[in-house]
């Protein structure tokens, strides 16, 4: 369904305006291919065992829940900050789901720390969301730059929003029991090699794209072989229908973006603070990928504030990212049956306490 509809606003775009929808292509293209690329590696990396092998090094080593959760944080902002939110979603949520149960502990806060940890977290490096490279792509920022001017961003809302889950869900993690037993070794093959070479290409490039998309398709297939089997487990990983559908969308908000000049007009009169709640609120009404596209059409006066919006802003509401749908389907693979209310209840008490934390640290820091 989602495919249909960006293929058809894709097509409406290219008819009205070619040339807008040109330009909003060549912004959007390569956010989309980074993220294909992570997602590869993060499929290797699975299959090497090495998200395994960290959850079962976390279980044992936690003594207790609020240590166990700890370490889960740590995780997830690890995992989300060099291989992209989705990825961190996609392999770490049934992990946490299957730690929780192995050691005989509520899975609720590991369970929706997955999802809102990713979203707050992914303001470290420019490949950990997509909007970072479509908000800041004509910038042509190594991501060692964009790290010294945002992560100090994104850990505040990393740090506060780990605070609000452990505050709501503070009986959960009070439990002590047994350490987890032996641990699966990982395969230190081509996973490890792959997310080395991936973090390498997306700090030390400006444009890692193709390169970390090169990467990725080279450790599948020297990790699986070449096979239809391969080319099954990659399509599935990737959810192409859901990518491309995404990607019709954002051409086409861009080249409305172009072409209508309220949205400009309206950024470059806020000021930091207002720009990115107002890019909170767009990321629930349409996605925070084709409200990147929309909003970045043109200069921006603040885009780092922009960027909080578009990050922490998801957590308002499940229609805010890629990552809930892809979180959603790896709880339900886990057999986890997680509430949505919940997961919204939680989202509207930590992202706006969030978005103020990163801002507060943008503001101090000279970053707008």
């Amino acid at each position: 369904m989602l495919c249909g509809a960006g293929l058809l606003a894709l097509a409406v775009a290219l008819a009205l305006s070619p040339g807008g929808a040109a330009a909003a292509a060549a912004q959007d293209w390569p956010p989309f291919v980074l993220v294909s690329g992570l997602l590869l590696v993060g499929l290797v990396s699975e299959a090497d065992g090495l998200f395994l092998a960290a959850g079962q090094l976390l279980a044992r080593r936690a003594r207790n829940g609020v240590l166990l959760y700890a370490g889960a944080v740590l995780l997830i902002a690890i995992v989300t900050a060099l291989l992209n939110l989705d990825t961190s979603v996609a392999f770490l949520t049934p992990l946490f789901v299957y730690t929780a149960r192995t050691r005989g502990e509520g899975e609720a806060p590991l369970l929706y720390a997955c999802i809102l940890l990713s979203n707050a977290g992914s303001l470290i490096l420019p490949g950990s969301n997509l909007t970072n490279l479509i908000v800041l792509g004509h910038a042509h920022l190594s991501g060692g730059a964009f790290f010294r001017r945002m992560a100090p961003a994104g850990l505040a809302s990393v740090i506060v929003t780990a605070a609000v889950i452990a505050l709501w869900h503070h009986r959960d993690l009070r439990a002590t029991v047994a350490p987890a037993g032996d641990a699966t070794r990982p395969r230190l093959r081509w996973g490890a090699a792959a997310v080395i070479a991936a973090t390498v290409l997306v700090v030390a490039l400006p444009d890692a794209a193709l390169p970390v998309a090169a990467v990725g398709v080279l450790a599948l297939v020297l990790r699986l072989g070449p096979s239809r089997a391969t080319l099954r487990a990659g399509l599935e990983v990737l959810g192409l229908p859901v990518l491309i559908g995404l990607f019709g969308v954002a051409v086409s908000l861009g080249a409305l973006g172009r072409a209508w000049s309220a949205p400009d007009s309206l950024l470059s009169h806020l000021g930091p603070w207002t720009t990115a709640a107002v890019a909170a609120g767009s990321t629930v009404v349409v996605n925070n990928l084709p409200a990147a596209s929309l909003l970045s059409a043109r200069a921006l006066v603040h885009p780092y504030s922009l960027l909080v919006g578009l990050n922490i802003g998801p957590n308002l509401f499940v229609t805010g990212s890629l990552a809930w749908v892809l979180w959603w389907r790896s709880a339900r693979t886990a057999d986890a049956h997680p509430a949505l209310g919940s997961a919204i209840r939680l989202g509207l008490a930590s992202a706006p306490l969030a978005i103020a934390a990163a801002m507060a640290v943008l503001t101090i820091t000279g970053t707008s």
